[in-house]
């Protein structure tokens, strides 16, 4: 007789597990990238800083141009992730998630309920380092864009933003393995094709 083929299953990974994965990937730790969010990191904090709700929205939206104006033929993959939602409904959903993780009114949890399921919002996408390197590559572009956010004063609101941005785009991207179906709750259809 033959030997029996033993299935394989994923040890479940708890959140230190993810989160030093996600350091490993991203060179971000955790608790840097709560600086971004903690009122006493910086000095005004990071809410007032930008500008408040118009600010995020314009943080969205120089994101966004970007995202939807790459035209780069090396990552023409990359606006494909996109193809389920408008540019103004992606702008809108950002700056409202943004709104609420960095201290505003709780914008988000009025459109989408009162959970943001960030990783569960992803999960249709299957969203790879190469999907992060290239969302960090237009974030980091459009930080150093936002008018609110130039200059010296601004470095470390800058760098703290940044340190957020990466690590959460690489928790994604890490904890987006270990989704089960049932909570999914992203896009409107399952990217079958290859890992972005």
């Amino acid at each position: 007789g033959g030997e029996k083929k033993k299935s394989r299953r994923r040890r479940p990974m708890s959140k230190y597990d993810i989160r030093s994965r996600v350091l490993s990937l991203s060179g971000v730790s955790y608790e840097e990238s709560l600086l971004a969010s903690s009122a006493s990191s910086l000095s005004p904090p990071l809410f007032e800083r930008i500008g408040g709700v118009d600010g995020f929205r314009a943080l969205a939206t120089l994101f966004y141009d970007r995202v939807f104006a790459d035209d780069d033929e090396r990552h023409s993959w990359f606006k494909g992730i996109f193809a389920t939602s408008t540019k103004s409904e992606a702008i809108d959903n950002q700056y409202r998630f943004l709104v609420q993780t960095f201290g505003g009114p709780e914008l988000y949890r009025e459109k989408k309920g009162k959970y943001t399921r960030l990783v569960g919002r992803h999960a249709n996408y299957k969203i790879g380092t190469a999907a992060a390197e290239r969302w960090m590559h237009h974030m980091e572009l459009a930080i150093d864009e936002h008018d609110a956010l130039r200059g010296d004063e601004n470095e470390e609101a800058r760098g703290h933003l940044k340190s957020y941005f990466r690590f959460t785009a690489f928790y994604i991207v890490v904890a987006s393995e270990y989704m089960r179906d049932d909570q999914l709750s992203g896009g409107t259809q399952l990217d079958s094709g290859r890992i972005w």
